[in-house]
């Protein structure tokens, strides 16, 4: 501690978190809940919890995350049902896989409602300072030194920097050197993580205009209402959020592509301003007009920012275009040609690193007790960051009470395949997470989260007893709905039921199970045989998907089983892969950069084919053998 000695001591902690985003306020809380002594550090309390983007929580495999969160104990689906202005669920057309919950919020209020839990938390102080560098010691963390030039002397750090990190936001031609919505950004931690040994790249992302709600003509845009008959994000909520306000649906047209089209030349991102990798899955409307030419038209969503504010934010028009084709580009669309912009849109440019240099922990492999979580680690959204947030903050302390880490596997949670993406394949650009990367999506449902996941948290001190008793709650009346269900309809009473869908007299009685079986609707068969009317909606649906995806369920759970027979395989922690013959050269540097902890993780890496992972099966079983 010697460096500590001509310096001021901040406080002295356990642990300190790096930035108060959506990673992390979960970070923080894991910590501090789990009863380690925590600093949460940010530039600015104003920006605890802040929605820079879209005011909204969850959405298509993004609700997944957020229920996910919430089983294990986390924080994120309690504020957004506290301050959401409508719910709706997404993809109710589709299979019970892929359906996802989606809140518009109250920005302003999830700010304060989030800074409420953290300040009320035990162990756990909130300080405004900036960050400058992580202090070493013998190849691990020490302490953190802050811009004052105070130190927090502790045991481990998770970064959690959001889009800070040497941000730069951009509008046509006007660069400024800033975070989002105007904080500042940071300006001296980059430097220190790639002297630490960091790879360090840069992305993007942007944000749309904001609009004074009074000036659009709502009359040319279809309402879009929020849902009633669901269930809240949080298993802890006992009813669904109340829909307050509507969001509008509207549609840009051809002389919108065109304007975008003759300004082309103005864009930061064809003009050669930006230069680094924005987000796929959320592009730019300069990037949809371009990338899709034969689209007429593109959606448009009109949505409060809040119940204290007239601003509105135009989902689907995120640009950086000058101010004046802004205003041109914004009054071409059917709604907005009076609406008078208060917030112009703009791009931010971001330092992040390579998530190949961290363990599938979110700890750094260089050094001890550096954890990193959401948007350093290159993914895009608030739900992927409060996920890694909450899986950092519990690892780190797990580690720092000297027990094993908690690593979710693929077939466990979306938050499993995300972390796992994260630190096996790297990723090139913002990731998001989609229903479409987890390929065991019929087992992870976001009805089902609770069930995966909640003992798990409990185990590990982060789910409280209120909590648990919950859940075990309902675990006993699904069991028992289930068990209801195979009660037999006599072969009288079920005939003219059956034959009201299609279905020929049945040869004896049948169950209630098999009447789901057949695809007729739950809601269907308790209003004809007045049945299980007093379970609750979150008991009935997981019960009904249950038995009416049961053959599915089974084929997942037998493809789970087989992967868990490489997941099981462990390989030595310093192996070096250049030793085993057979590996081809680029399998080699890849295992050796990624160091995987089993054969599944080495099978899913970029570059590692099923001959490689032969070779590495062979040599586990040499090496068992001897």
């Amino acid at each position: 501690m010697n460096d500590f000695q001509a310096t001021f001591i901040e406080y002295t902690a356990e642990a300190v978190v790096v930035g108060a985003g959506h990673a992390g306020c979960e970070a923080a809380l894991a910590l501090a809940r789990t009863g380690v002594n925590t600093v949460l550090l940010t530039l600015n309390l104003d920006s605890i919890g802040f929605m820079p983007c879209n005011p909204s929580i969850g959405g298509t495999a993004k609700g997944h995350l957020v229920r996910e969160i919430d089983a294990l104990g986390g924080e994120m689906g309690l504020v957004a049902d506290k301050t959401a202005l409508q719910i709706r669920m997404l993809n109710v057309g589709k299979g019970a896989a892929v359906q996802s919950l989606r809140a518009q919020s109250d920005k302003n209020a999830y700010h304060r409602e989030m800074k409420r839990v953290l300040e009320t938390t035990e162990n756990l102080r909130i300080v405004q300072a900036e960050a400058t560098e992580i202090l070493v010691e013998d190849g691990k963390c020490v302490g953190v030194r802050t811009e004052y030039n105070s130190v927090i002397p502790c045991k481990c750090v998770i970064l959690c920097t959001g889009v800070y990190l040497n941000s730069e936001t951009i509008t046509g031609d006007v660069v400024k050197k800033s975070g989002p919505n105007g904080f500042s950004n940071a300006t001296y931690l980059t430097q220190n993580l790639i002297d630490l040994g960091f790879t360090v790249r840069r992305f993007k992302t942007g944000t749309p205009a904001r609009l004074d709600g009074r000036t659009v003509d709502y009359a040319k845009c279809e309402i879009q209402n929020g849902d009633t008959d669901i269930y809240p994000f949080s298993f802890m909520s006992d009813k669904t959020p109340e829909n307050k306000m509507p969001c509008y649906l509207t549609y840009t047209n051809l002389d919108t592509h065109e304007i975008i089209l003759q300004n082309l030349d103005r864009s930061p991102l064809y003009n050669g301003v930006i230069q680094s990798t924005g987000p796929r899955y959320c592009p730019s409307i300069e990037t949809k007009v371009v990338r899709f030419k034969d689209k007429e038209r593109h959606q448009i969503f009109i949505e409060p920012e809040g119940a204290d504010t007239l601003e509105v934010y135009v989902q689907g028009l995120s640009t950086s275009m000058p101010h004046d084709v802004q205003r041109a580009m914004y009054s071409s669309v059917a709604g907005l040609e009076k609406a008078n912009i208060v917030r112009y849109g703009y791009a931010i440019e971001y330092d992040c690193i390579d998530t190949l240099d961290v363990l599938p922990t979110l700890e750094f492999k260089k050094i001890e007790g550096i954890y990193t979580a959401g948007q350093i680690n290159g993914t895009s959204g608030y739900e992927e960051a409060a996920a890694q947030g909450l899986m950092a903050g519990l690892n780190a302390s797990l580690k720092l009470k000297g027990l094993p880490p908690f690593v979710l596997r693929r077939d466990e949670a979306y938050i499993g395949v995300l972390i796992d993406d994260l630190v096996t394949k790297g990723t090139d650009e913002p990731y998001r997470m989609m229903t479409s990367r987890a390929e065991h999506r019929i087992c992870l449902r976001q009805d089902n989260a609770d069930f995966r996941l909640t003992e798990k948290g409990y185990a590990l001190g982060l789910v409280k007893h209120d909590r648990y008793e919950k859940y075990q709650k309902r675990k006993a009346e699904y069991e028992k709905l289930l068990a209801e269900f195979q009660i037999r309809v006599p072969q009288k009473e079920a005939t003219p039921f059956l034959a009201k869908y299609g279905y020929s007299e049945p040869s004896g009685s049948v169950s209630y199970a098999d009447m789901l079986k057949r695809s007729i609707p739950l809601k269907d068969i308790m209003e004809y045989y007045h049945v299980f009317e007093n379970y609750a909606k979150n008991v009935l649906e997981t019960a009904e998907i249950s038995v009416r995806y049961e053959g599915y369920l089974k084929q997942g759970n037998e493809l789970i089983e087989r992967a868990k027979k490489l997941e099981n395989k462990l390989l030595p922690a310093e192996l070096d892969y250049t030793t085993i013959k057979g590996l081809r050269l680029e399998a080699q540097e890849k295992l050796n950069r990624i160091r995987p902890l089993n054969l599944g993780q080495a099978s899913r890496i970029s570059g590692v084919n099923p001959a490689d992972v032969s070779v590495l099966m062979v040599y586990l079983a040499t090496v068992s053998n001897k």
